[in-house]
């Protein structure tokens, strides 16, 4: 594998170098770039050559994000930084990862994981994004459901779709929960449900929760490369995109084929 560091101090970059001869002694480091205005020059004459980039994000003249609107970055990337505030960001270009320094040989070692797992059931061309596009695009001849019926002691109720926050199970039941807070048990399973709602709109996240995107207030970076939602609505339960979900997630998220 051949791989380009991009990073601006020093000793990071000789360490990320250590622990990725440590992985697999026959990785190559092409070349280590610690500027917006290099990495553009060099990205632009030799992208071909590679197949992994790790990237910072603070350079010396600017955010690496500058990196992508002056050239097409066709490679994957892990992000390497200081700061958690950009990880929204980073879903935005095709990476892969967002490791928070110091990293950790661990750290590397799970990231370089996913890649190899990436590449064993996508090709890098026929990806998660083009597999969601696909929903997005049959979403185009399907009608989805845009009210639910619930039940609100003897009385019948309905619920616009753009009134619910998140859905989620609990034992045998499954509830759908309001932007005023309230909640109600629905008769569908998760299952069912992924087959009625838009899916530019919905997401199961994991084996519990399914959330509306415009119910989202923040997307944090977690633990083992998971990451954690938080909703405008106030809700007492953790909402966690399993590792599995992840890059589906982030396509979604981005709004793919919307």
């Amino acid at each position: 594998m051949k791989v380009v560091i991009i990073e601006d101090e020093i000793p990071a970059a000789e360490k990320l170098e250590r622990y990725l001869h440590k992985y697999n002694a026959s990785i190559q480091i092409m070349a280590h770039l610690d500027s917006v205005q290099r990495s553009v020059a060099w990205l632009q004459q030799n992208q071909d050559t590679i197949d992994l980039i790790f990237m910072d994000i603070q350079l010396t003249d600017g955010l690496s994000f500058q990196i992508f609107q002056q050239v097409q970055v066709r490679k994957p990337v892990i992000f390497t930084t200081a700061y958690n505030e950009f990880a929204l960001d980073a879903f935005k270009v095709n990476s892969i990862d967002y490791l928070l320094k110091p990293v950790t040989f661990t750290d590397l070692s799970a990231s370089l994981h996913k890649l190899q797992v990436l590449r064993e059931q996508f090709t890098l061309h026929t990806d998660q994004s083009q597999r969601v596009q696909q929903a997005f695009s049959t979403s185009q001849h399907h009608v989805y459901k845009n009210r639910f019926m619930v039940k609100v002691g003897e009385h019948i109720r309905s619920v616009t779709t753009d009134q619910i926050v998140v859905l989620y199970a609990e034992g045998r039941d499954v509830y759908l929960v309001t932007t005023g807070g309230k909640k109600f048990i629905i008769d569908y399973t998760l299952e069912s449900l992924e087959d009625v709602l838009d899916p530019r709109a919905f997401f199961r996240i994991n084996r519990t929760f399914i959330v509306n995107i415009n119910a989202i207030k923040d997307v944090l970076v977690y633990s083992n490369s998971r990451l954690k939602i938080t909703l405008l609505q106030e809700f007492d339960k953790e909402i966690i995109v399993s590792r599995e979900k992840v890059q589906d997630f982030k396509t979604w998220f981005d709004g793919a084929a919307v």
